[in-house]
């Protein structure tokens, strides 16, 4: 399957897409909720129904080329998926292409992100997500879903900016006061409102990676998710803060990550694939409007 339903060689081959789709199907430190593993297929499957026009920039995106690659397949341990995924995306980051990856849980996007610090300067997160994230360790392994952030702010040291956090641990809150390289935008004080975008932009660098955990988003649209929390961000904030940051800054790599599958109920599917296509229309909004 192809993201977008994409069947024209032009504009889905590896050799002329701009954009690369990286599902990845894994589930191996899921501590609540499952179905994970079986999340990024369902996304690109759901994508087939959406339209490829994108009516805010007037432009079609997919024709830039989106070229879906196979899915990567799960390791036997954390350590194990963690390294491959790493060296995978290293060199996938070498063809100079954009690189999209759909989870998958958490977890994974910590060495697309240590791939994609290697590559460019000055980078930071942006992480859209109902949990922090800060735990050193979770159920014995450094490489849990409810690791990633610490392992991007603590061990790669990149800035981040966390928004729509609802849900910390004692010890995470501890870490914080402590004192992190990463600025909070809590849930409490944001939903709803579009005032506090341009503050959470010009806490970023240049150089932006762009984390969407979809717990970040209220359970009421996205109830198919590992760890639901209630409380969450809306559509159309979100989408405002993603079009924001890609006008201001440079997005220069992103994942969506933490949908759950679950059979015969595709809304929550088809919202991530639209999620995904809007904010690769707003990142090459100048390149796409040329082409439209």
């Amino acid at each position: 399957m192809n993201f977008g339903g994409i069947d024209d060689e032009r504009y889905s081959s590896f050799d002329r897409a701009r954009i690369l789709i990286l599902p990845v199907s894994y589930e191996g430190t899921v501590s609540y909720g499952t179905g994970t593993g079986k999340g990024a297929m369902a996304i690109v499957d759901a994508s087939r129904n959406m339209e490829l026009y994108e009516e805010e920039t007037a432009s079609e995106v997919y024709k830039l080329g989106i070229h879906t690659l196979r899915a990567f397949a799960s390791r036997e341990t954390p350590d194990a998926m963690m390294a491959d995924l790493y060296g995978y995306s290293k060199e996938l980051l070498e063809s100079g292409k954009f690189l999209c990856m759909l989870g998958g849980e958490h977890s994974v996007s910590a060495p697309i992100i240590k791939a994609h610090n290697e590559k460019y300067e000055d980078l930071s997160v942006l992480q859209i997500d109902a949990h922090a994230d800060l735990r050193d360790t979770y159920d014995g392994t450094p490489h849990s879903h409810a690791s990633i952030m610490a392992r991007v702010i603590k061990d790669m040291h990149i800035p981040s900016v966390q928004v729509g956090i609802r849900s910390i641990s004692g010890d995470e809150a501890r870490s914080l006061a402590a004192g992190l390289a990463t600025k909070i935008y809590w849930a409490r004080d944001i939903v709803g409102k579009t005032d506090w975008i341009d503050d959470a932009i010009d806490d970023l660098t240049e150089n932006v990676y762009l984390t969407i955990d979809i717990d970040g988003l209220d359970p009421s649209i996205v109830p198919t998710t590992g760890t639901p929390e209630p409380g969450g961000l809306g559509w159309y904030e979100t989408l405002t803060l993603i079009r924001k940051l890609a006008e201001r800054k440079k997005i220069v790599g992103m994942d969506l990550v933490e949908y759950s599958y679950v059979a015969s109920y595709d809304s929550p599917a088809f919202l991530c694939a639209k999620l995904v296509y809007k904010s690769l229309a707003y990142i090459f909004r100048d390149e796409a409007a040329r082409i439209a």
